[in-house]
C-alpha cells in the first residue's frame, strides 16, 4: 500500500510545473501554462486600470488598487517613495541570487478619450475620467507585471534572490523617476539588472521586440524666449523687434542643423511652438520658442542642443536681441540603450518561450523617448516592446492618440517575456 501511495505521489509531482525544476527548472511549456492560468485576470486588472485613469503626481485610487493586489497575494515589502505616488515592493525568497527590477509606469494622459480607435471599431473599454485616458499603453504595463508577480508569488519557493517590483508613477512628465531612483539608492536595494515592458502601436499583436543597444530617443526640450523691446507697430525703429529675431533663429538653426552637426548620428529637430504679441498693432517684449531634440546618441543630442544655443544667441545679438533660457532647456533624457549581455539572454529565453514572436527588426526602434533609460544609472537594463497592433482589433493607433488602443490578447506574451527572464535569471546562482 505504501509503494502504491508513494508511486502516486510521484506520478503527481510529475504534473507539477515545479517537477522540472532539479532538473534545470520550470521548461517553457510550464511558464505559458502558468501565463494561461493568469489571462482572465490580466484582461480584468487592465480593464480596471484602463477605466479609471490618472494624471502624473495624481495617481492615488491607482496606487491603492496596485497595493491591494500586492497585500492580498502577501510576501511583498512595499516602500512608499519620498516626494512621488510612486512606490516600490520587495519579493524576498530566501536564497542568495540576483537582485532583478520589474517596472511599470502607473500615470494616464491628459487626453479626452475617443469611444473608437484607430481602425474606427467600438473599443471594448473607455476611460470613466473625464479629460484623462491611458493613452500610451501604462494599464497594459500594470496589468503585465501584477500579473508577473502572482506567478512568480506561486514560484516563490523555487526562485533565488529577490524581485523588486517598481510602480513608477509620473513617466508621462518624468516626474516619478529621479524620486524612485534616490529612495532606491537610499534604502540599498542594489540591482543587478531592471527588465521593463512597453506595448508598441507599431509592433504587429503578438510579436516582442528585443534588441541590444539604443532602442529609444534620447530627449532633449528647447524652452527659450528672445527678448527684444516692445512698442507700437507703426514705430518699428524706436522697438527692437524679437519676431524678425525669432524667424531669423529658427531659419539660421535648420540650416546650421545640415552643416554643424555629424550626420552620420541622427538627431531630429521639432520646433513646436512660436509665441509671441497678442494684437496687431503693438511689437511684443519677447517671442518663446519651444520644442524637443529626440537623439540616440548621448554626445550628438548634447551637442545638437548646444548649437541650437549658439545660434540663437549670435542671431539674436545680430537683431539687438538677447536670450533668456527656462528651467526646462536642458537635456531631459539619455536614449534607451539596452545592455548587450542580459539583452542577448533575454532574446534567447524568449525565443524559446515564443519561437516565431521575436524580432530585432530595426524599423520598430522608436523615435519617443522613456523615462526607463534611466534606470541604466543603477543596472544593466533590458526593455522590450510588446506589439499591440491588431487591424482585427482596430488597435492602430499611435500613442498618445484619443483613438489609441491595445489587443488584450497581446498581454500575455508580455507577462510571458517577463516570467522566463526572471526564472531563467534566478537559475543562474
Amino acid at each position: 500500500m505504501r509503494r502504491l501511495q508513494i508511486l502516486l505521489l510521484i506520478w503527481a509531482l510529475s504534473l507539477s510545473p515545479f517537477a522540472l525544476w532539479g532538473k534545470g527548472g520550470l521548461g517553457v511549456a510550464d511558464v505559458r501554462r502558468l501565463v494561461a492560468g493568469q489571462d482572465s485576470y490580466i484582461r480584468s486588472i487592465r480593464s480596471h486600470f484602463h477605466q479609471h485613469p490618472e494624471l502624473s503626481g495624481h495617481e492615488m485610487e491607482t496606487v491603492k488598487r496596485l497595493k491591494a493586489e500586492l497585500q492580498e497575494l502577501g510576501g511583498f515589502e512595499i516602500h512608499d517613495v519620498p516626494g512621488s505616488t510612486g512606490f516600490y515592493a520587495i519579493l524576498e525568497t530566501g536564497r542568495r541570487g540576483k537582485s532583478i527590477g520589474l517596472r511599470t509606469d502607473i500615470d494616464g494622459l491628459p487626453i479626452e478619450e475617443s469611444p473608437t480607435n484607430g481602425g474606427g471599431k467600438r473599443k471594448r473599454w473607455v476611460s470613466q475620467n473625464k479629460g484623462v485616458t491611458q493613452g500610451c499603453g501604462h494599464d497594459g504595463h500594470m496589468a503585465i507585471l501584477l500579473g508577473t508577480a502572482r506567478i512568480l508569488h506561486s514560484l516563490r519557493s523555487e526562485l533565488s534572490g529577490r524581485i523588486v517590483l517598481i510602480f513608477e508613477e509620473g513617466e508621462e512628465s518624468n516626474s516619478g523617476i529621479r524620486p524612485m531612483i534616490a529612495a532606491l539608492q537610499r534604502d540599498g536595494v542594489k540591482l543587478d539588472v531592471v527588465y521593463g515592458n512597453h506595448v508598441a502601436s507599431n509592433v504587429p499583436s503578438g510579436q516582442l521586440f528585443v534588441k541590444e543597444g539604443p532602442i529609444m530617443a534620447g530627449m532633449a526640450t528647447l524652452a527659450y524666449h528672445i527678448v527684444g523691446r516692445g512698442g507700437h507697430v507703426s514705430r518699428p525703429d524706436r522697438s527692437v523687434n524679437p519676431v524678425f529675431a525669432a524667424a531669423d533663429v529658427l531659419t539660421s538653426i535648420s540650416i546650421a542643423w545640415n552643416n554643424q552637426r555629424d550626420l552620420e548620428k541622427l538627431v531630429t529637430l521639432g520646433v513646436t511652438l512660436l509665441e509671441g504679441g497678442k494684437v496687431y498693432n503693438v511689437i511684443p517684449n519677447e517671442v518663446f520658442i519651444g520644442g524637443s531634440l529626440r537623439f540616440f546618441d548621448q554626445a550628438a543630442g548634447e551637442h545638437a542642443l548646444s548649437l541650437v544655443k549658439s545660434v540663437s544667441e549670435h542671431v539674436s545679438a545680430a537683431h539687438g536681441c538677447t536670450v533668456r533660457y527656462t528651467d526646462r532647456m536642458k537635456v531631459d533624457l539619455p536614449p534607451v540603450v539596452n545592455d548587450s549581455l542580459y539583452t542577448r539572454y533575454a532574446k534567447r529565453e524568449l525565443e524559446a518561450l515564443y519561437p516565431g514572436r521575436v524580432t530585432a527588426d530595426p524599423q520598430y526602434v522608436w523615435y519617443g523617448s522613456e523615462t526607463f533609460a534611466l534606470y541604466s544609472q543603477l543596472a544593466p537594463t533590458v526593455f522590450v516592446f510588446v506589439g499591440v497592433n491588431s487591424p482585427e482589433v482596430g488597435s492602430t493607433a499611435e500613442h498618445h492618440s484619443d483613438k489609441f488602443d491595445l489587443d488584450e490578447d497581446a498581454l500575455q506574451y508580455g507577462v510571458g517575456a517577463m516570467t522566463q527572464f526572471v526564472v531563467g535569471q534566478s537559475k543562474k546562482r
